[in-house]
Order: C-alpha cells, then sequence, then structure tokens
C-alpha cells in the first residue's frame, strides 16, 4: 500500500461527494417517485463514498509515519462531510427516512461482505509478501553462499598457485646445492692432488739435496784427503 493509492480513492470519493452534495437540494424541491428515486440514488452513492474511505483507512494504516498524519486528518474531514450530507438528506426528505434506513441497511450489509472480503485479501497478501520476502531472503542467502564459495575456490586457487612458485623455488635451491655439492667435490679433488704434488715435490727437493751433498763430500775427499 502507498501514498499514491490512498490519492486515487481521495479523488473517487471527491467525485462522489461532488454529486452527492446536490441531491439535498434535488430532493427538497422534487415529489413522489422523484424524490424516491433520489433518496435511491443518494443512499448508492453515500455507500460508495463510505466504501471508499474504508479503504482509504485501509490505506492509511499501511502509510509511512510522515504521510500518517495528514491523511487522517483529511479522512476525519471526509467523515464529517459526509455526516452532515446524510442529515441534510434526511431533513430534506422526512417522510422517506425508513426507506433510506432500510435501503443503507442493506448497503451495511454489503460493506460488511465487501470489508470481509478485503480483510481476506489483505491476509492472503501478507502471506504472499511473507512468502516472497522469504524467498528473497533464501535468495540472498544462497547468493552469499555462492559467493563464499567462489571465493573459497579462488584463495585454494592463490595458495595453489603459490604452493606450486614454491615447489619451484625449492628446486632450484636444490639444484644449486647439488650443484656446489658437486663444486665442492671437485675442490676436494683438486686440493688433494695439489697436496699430492707438493709432498712429492717435497720428497724430490729432499733427494736432490742428499744427492749434492753426497755429491759434494765426495768431490770434498777426493780432493783434500785423497793422495
Amino acid at each position: 500500500m502507498s501514498s499514491e493509492e490512498f490519492e486515487k480513492l481521495q479523488e473517487m470519493y471527491m467525485s462522489l461527494y461532488d454529486e452527492l452534495k446536490l441531491i439535498p437540494e434535488s430532493a427538497l424541491k422534487s415529489h413522489g417517485e422523484e424524490r424516491k428515486k433520489l433518496v435511491r440514488t443518494f443512499d448508492e452513492r453515500h455507500g460508495e463514498a463510505e466504501e471508499v474511505l474504508q479503504g482509504m483507512e485501509e490505506e492509511l494504516r499501511g502509510a509511512p509515519s510522515s504521510y500518517r498524519n495528514a491523511m487522517s486528518a483529511k479522512l476525519r474531514l471526509y467523515r464529517r462531510d459526509l455526516g452532515k450530507l446524510q442529515r441534510d438528506m434526511k431533513n430534506s426528505t422526512p417522510g422517506l427516512s425508513s426507506y433510506s434506513q432500510t435501503v443503507q441497511g442493506g448497503h451495511q450489509s454489503i460493506y460488511s461482505s465487501q470489508n470481509q472480503q478485503s480483510t481476506h485479501l489483505q491476509s492472503q497478501r501478507a502471506l504472499l509478501l511473507q512468502g516472497t520476502e522469504s524467498l528473497n531472503n533464501a535468495s540472498q542467502s544462497i547468493e552469499r553462499s555462492h559467493r563464499i564459495a567462489a571465493e573459497t575456490d579462488q584463495i585454494g586457487t592463490d595458495i595453489i598457485e603459490e604452493l606450486g612458485e614454491q615447489k619451484e623455488q625449492l628446486d632450484r635451491t636444490r639444484n644449486r646445492l647439488v650443484n656446489t655439492g658437486e663444486n665442492l667435490s671437485r675442490s676436494r679433488k683438486i686440493l688433494r692432488a695439489m697436496s699430492r704434488r707438493l709432498m712429492t715435490n717435497k720428497l724430490l727437493l729432499g733427494v736432490i739435496i742428499l744427492m749434492e751433498l753426497a755429491i759434494l763430500g765426495a768431490v770434498v775427499y777426493l780432493k783434500f784427503f785423497r793422495k
């Protein structure tokens, strides 16, 4: 329900009121069947106006609080004016008051039935709105679940990619360590070979020194001691 619907009902009421306010004066000037016809017309239009006012009251109950006070004031004014018209009509047709009451009672029963139907329709509408709201909430919950699942899937994909990159880094580090180990092994072999050459050179140098000393000793002996 909305203030727009209230305005539509207000236009309907004003149209009925403009028609109703002309009838008491016409009834006062008429006689016989013409007056009865005017009374019937007044009662019909009066009942329709009452029905429109009841619809406006229903709209008032569902209207936003910012509009409710102004709408309520209009409703009170319309009911007061409608009651005044009804009193004017009774004063204009005193001999037909019982007939008017009979017709009005029939209208009231019709309006009561229409009100019951309206209440039933409102309850059905409320149930429909409640079901729609529940469906919307369920749809939103499903959308949130899908969004969370998509985010979780994206996070999982990112983690897998990150783990893949870390694996590649570990593989490269392992390869570098293997290469470093191989280089260290070659270095140790080179050092051992250099150590063996050094020891060999030292032995050769020692042998050469000993041979030179032996030769020098032999030369000294032959030159100075042997004659």
